[in-house]
């Protein structure tokens, strides 16, 4: 039986997360049949490429998106849901991200998705429905993945003050995953968005805080507010009880959904983060109420600026626990029973750019 060389088959599922599939390709044409020269047969080459695309889902070779990752995400034709991989001074993350089929170079909107806690890119991806919003309307998703080397739960660490920072930490990492996003495809600066379920959600109002020039507004989904905490015990406390959070920096559009039955993270942190998105601030506050398709009571209350134009929104879900509201059930942590969040958000961030 012929013997081949060894090949480094972590570093080869690295290259192909990274998207840099012609020098995973060197690395496994060494175990192919005669080397598999630049001349090899193109469904030679085809089936290596699948090959190694196959070795960076099973293989582990990175934290994050190795392995299981729950539901199978559904991908329409010409469009594209790629693992890639972010790289700085302050670490490195994997991420997926969904390109719609309707994207052919124009300028599109970029919307940041954080998971909560246990969750995954594709879980999320699921559960959230967004990529169906996206190929509707036209939009890219980043979804980042925390490692358990980060969280043992995989928590965005939204509590740590070395995580709460502009230029530092998770804050950074994530900052630099949108601009890679930015980099590589033509994005509208002025429509780049973050939102986050629970510890995620926590996660994106820090980014509003640390990044206000390069998120337009955030969405907060059973998350704290900025700064609620500064290590694991006041976390605890925070998502126990509630916990203000200091006013300081600048302030980005927000909309908040919590549900009031929230045994994880009391439903006041809802309340905490529209407080400190609005602080000093002239705003006017309507509140309406509403039921869901699938009937869910809510109070939904709109802030305005002195020219009626939209500034903030808090949706208050009556009987609702700790969930992304309206999300699909082949994910974790949602209640389809409730008003579609996904699309609420989207319509709140589209209407800050009329």
């Amino acid at each position: 039986m012929a013997r081949f060389p060894k090949i480094d088959l972590q570093e080869a599922s690295r290259l192909t997360r990274a998207g840099r599939l012609d020098e995973a390709m060197t690395l496994l044409k060494r175990v192919l049949p005669g080397g598999a020269p630049d001349s090899a047969a193109p469904d030679l080459r085809g089936a290596a490429k699948d090959l190694l695309r196959g070795l960076a889902d099973k293989l582990g070779g990175l934290e994050g998106l190795a392995g299981p990752q729950g539901p199978a995400v559904f991908t329409p034709p010409n469009a594209r849901y790629e693992a890639r991989v972010h790289e700085s001074a302050a670490g490195s993350r994997t991420y997926k991200l969904y390109i719609p089929s309707g994207y052919r170079g124009q300028a599109v909107p970029l919307l940041v998705m954080l998971h909560g806690c246990s969750q995954s890119p594709d879980d999320f991806a699921v559960g959230a429905r967004m990529n169906e919003l996206a190929e509707e309307q036209t939009f890219l998703v980043a979804y980042p993945a925390q490692t358990r080397s980060a969280n043992m739960s995989k928590c965005w660490n939204w509590f740590n003050e070395a995580d709460q920072k502009r230029g530092r930490g998770e804050p950074s990492l994530i900052a630099g995953i949108a601009r890679d996003v930015i980099a590589a495809f033509r994005v509208d600066p002025a429509r780049v968005y973050v939102a986050g379920l629970s510890a995620g959600g926590a996660a994106a109002a820090v980014l509003g805080a640390a990044y206000p020039e390069l998120f337009r507004a955030i969405g907060v989904h059973s998350g704290l507010a900025c700064g609620a905490a500064r290590d694991m015990p006041s976390a605890f406390s925070a998502m126990k009880n509630g916990a203000a959070a200091p006013i300081s920096g600048a302030r980005v559009p927000t909309i908040v959904f919590h549900g009031e039955d929230d045994k994880t993270v009391h439903p006041v942190n809802g309340d905490h983060v529209i407080a400190q998105s609005t602080a000093g601030a002239e705003l006017r506050a309507r509140s309406e109420r509403g039921i869901s398709p699938g009937g869910m009571r809510y109070t939904r209350t709109i802030y305005t600026d002195r020219s009626g134009r939209p500034a903030h929104e808090h949706w208050r879900l009556h009987g609702a626990g700790h969930a992304w509201s309206g999300g699909s059930p082949r994910g974790s942590f949602t209640d389809p029973r409730g008003p579609d969040a996904s699309r609420e958000m989207m319509r709140f961030f589209g209407e800050l750019s009329a």
